[in-house]
């Protein structure tokens, strides 16, 4: 079964910041052929799209992350890479990176959905304290 591998979850003090990084090596394609997706879950709630990287470059994230969280890729290393800054408590959550075999990638109200994902990593714990 292939599977994404995330990594650079962390406990870090309000403000702080937390760089995550998926791999993608086990894909069958570069990771420019995928739209990427990063996922969060908290306990008790559902997992939500906050940020997305589609095969033409172009990003996408939800209010409650845009501005402070920037979604890239290094296809080159079949990366993709969540830089986050100015965490909050509310960030706490298990990070997951997502991938998708479409043409054209998810957009608008679709993108954040987790049934337009094939392929998942098992994810990576952020905690943020205040």
């Amino acid at each position: 079964q292939v599977q994404l591998m995330e990594s650079g979850g962390d406990s870090v003090q309000a403000g702080g910041y937390l760089r995550l990084s998926c791999d993608t090596s086990a894909l069958r394609l570069p990771v420019s052929s995928y739209c990427m997706t990063w996922f969060r879950q908290a306990p008790g709630l559902e997992r939500e799209g906050i940020a997305t990287i589609r095969t033409d470059g172009s990003t996408s994230y939800t209010d409650s992350v845009e501005g402070r969280f920037t979604v890239s890729r290094d296809i080159d290393k079949n990366m993709v890479f969540l830089q986050m800054t100015n965490l909050k408590p509310e960030d706490t959550a298990m990070y997951f990176c997502a991938a998708a075999s479409k043409w054209p990638c998810p957009a608008g109200g679709t993108w954040f959905r987790v049934d337009q994902y094939t392929y998942w990593g098992r994810g990576t714990q952020v905690t943020v304290s205040s």
